[in-house]
């Protein structure tokens, strides 16, 4: 955390030199100090400051400058700095003006010129100010802040995007954080700039897109190969594995992320059966581990960036990125999972990222605080999904279609649901209709079996029903079934037009598609088992044909 500031300001250099020296001397190991001989530069600082979650401890300005007085001055810095304190540099002839002071800027002190010997005239007053300072301090949040309306679906996707790249925020509702306010004024900007991104050095964006703010914070590195042993396409748990294998075993190894590592799974609040976790562990966690390992060992790793397509010349394979360089690569993995599919129900699509979200959206489990909840869907993100939100939710609902959970959900999710006193399931029931003004306030439900309707007070609706493969983004003659899941191995010669993409004497290999070098691993997959330790024994198994593959080539 960077150390709190005292700021001195004195239009005549020698003054400022020897006040800043003496300071530095006493204070300069817990302290910052800065100083400046121009009021106007130092309020244009204070801003900046400001932006960046800095704090000032006190001010020490000279109450005679050409651009504004003294008082003037601090006048506008408690506006910016209200808790700091307050000393006046003045001249014997000024002490009237000192003393008035007291009362229009609430004046902590004032010193009389020469302050001679500091020890004396200058250290025991600014020792008890800053005493006084540090026992209301609290230290800021520093780091990346996200101004903005709650039901915003834009403020939504920039703090999804961050918290799914494990990147720490401070989420600042402008209609109930007064401090949100503060610095929208302060930066001379009003709610349509909303959302603003504060970085921790001063900067900001307004209305930033995703790239937009991955290229800020320096998360979308440079391609640093002319060519690649193997490109992974999706940063899921079969990316991440196939990355960490492929790297480990002395492969040019690059993994592509459109939006952010972890896949589904990454959302995952709580992961209670993967092996050698008896305790379980988050999504945020297992990908967080995964991406560290990846990278120290050596692996490439662009998000957020997709890709449009890829391209076969020759043998080598030619991804094609929507916004980038095409990329060369002797093999390719295609890992990139699926997408929830959406709900088809009147005023859905309307409150989406405004109180209805797709996934486990743990970021904003906080606003449901002792509120109403609802979640549709009855597998296992469901479930954990549920579990998690109980934490802050009064009251969590699980519609189903069907009688209860027992065929969909594993039985540990089940028991634990069982005995959570705040979450309830509502089976046999579905979703008709989402109403609400800016956000959602209500849900209309239905009774399959009677047809009886109710309408209930909901502040979320959290959609887990059922997932499509992301594979529409696909151009390549890569056989799909009728679902789109990517097919793979002997499966593939099932289909009438196989040979007519397919040359090579031998059969695919098992997770190889109907295009020779290029992989399908994890849930894109068709046949995929749909498990998190599933799709991470895929991922390592490609690397292995991968090796198979190029030996050959």
């Amino acid at each position: 955390m960077n150390l709190p500031i005292i700021f001195s300001i004195d239009d005549d250099p020698q003054v400022l030199r020897a006040i800043s020296r003496d300071l530095k001397i006493k204070y300069g190991k817990e302290y910052k100090i800065l100083s400046t001989t121009s009021a106007q530069e130092a309020l244009d600082m204070l801003i900046e400051l400001k932006n960046s979650a800095d704090v000032v401890a006190l001010f020490l300005c000279d109450q005679r400058m050409p651009e504004m007085e003294g008082v003037a001055f601090l006048e506008k810095a408690m506006l910016i700095y209200p808790e700091a304190k307050r000393v006046l540099l003045t001249a014997y002839s000024d002490t009237e003006a000192a003393i008035k002071a007291i009362n229009e800027v609430k004046l902590d002190y004032y010193l009389i010129k020469p302050w001679d010997p500091p020890e004396d005239k200058l250290y025991p007053v600014i020792n008890d100010l800053l005493d006084d300072w540090q026992g209301d301090y609290t230290p800021e949040f520093k780091g990346i802040r996200v101004v903005g309306f709650q039901f915003s679906p834009l403020s939504h996707v920039v703090k999804d995007y961050l918290a799914s790249n494990l990147i720490p925020y401070r989420w600042m509702d402008v209609q109930t954080n007064p401090d949100a306010t503060s610095l929208l004024t302060l930066n001379k900007l009003t709610n349509d700039d909303l959302p603003v991104v504060l970085m921790d050095d001063g900067t900001f964006l307004t209305k930033p897109s995703i790239k937009e703010i991955a290229a800020k914070i320096g998360k979308n590195p440079e391609i640093i190969h002319d060519m690649y042993d193997v490109v992974i396409i999706g940063a899921g748990p079969a990316g991440l594995a196939a990355a960490v294998y492929g790297a480990s075993e002395g492969l040019k190894t690059l993994m592509i992320e459109r939006k952010a590592p972890g896949g589904q799974a990454g959302t995952s609040s709580r992961i209670e059966n993967y092996l050698g976790f008896p305790a379980g562990l988050s999504g945020a966690d297992l990908t967080r581990r995964a991406i560290s390992q990846a990278v120290r060992l050596g692996a490439g790793f662009l998000s957020p960036q997709s890709v449009s397509d890829i391209k076969q010349k020759d043998g080598y394979k030619t991804i094609i990125l929507e916004d980038g360089p095409e990329i060369i690569s002797r093999s390719v993995i295609i890992t990139t999972g699926v997408d929830y599919r959406k709900l088809e129900v009147k005023g859905v699509s309307d409150l989406t990222g405004a109180g209805i979200y797709y996934g486990a959206a743990t970021t904003e489990a906080s606003a449901c605080r002792d509120k109403n909840v609802y979640i549709i869907g009855g597998g296992n993100s469901a479930g954990q999904a549920a579990m998690y939100l109980s934490k802050f939710a009064c009251s969590v609902n699980i519609v189903v279609r069907k009688d209860d959970l027992t065929s969909t959900m594993s039985s540990y999710l089940i028991d634990q649901i069982g005995h959570t006193p705040n979450v309830h399931v509502l089976g046999n029931t579905e979703v008709i209709e989402a109403k609400g003004d800016k956000c959602l306030e209500k849900l209309v439900l239905i009774n399959v079996k009677t047809k009886e309707t109710r309408e209930e007070e909901a502040a979320a609706l959290y959609i887990f029903i059922g997932a499509k493969p992301y594979t529409d983004w696909l151009k390549l003659d890569i056989l799909k079934d009728e679902k789109g899941f990517i097919e793979t191995g002997r499966e593939l010669r099932n289909y009438e037009n196989f040979n007519k993409t397919w040359k090579l004497k031998r059969d695919p290999f098992l997770l190889e598609t109907s295009c020779a070098g290029i992989f399908a691993a994890g849930d894109v997959r068709s046949g995929a088992m749909n498990r998190v330790a599933s799709a991470v024994g895929e991922g390592s198994m490609a690397i292995s044909f991968v090796h198979k593959y190029l030996a050959e080539v």
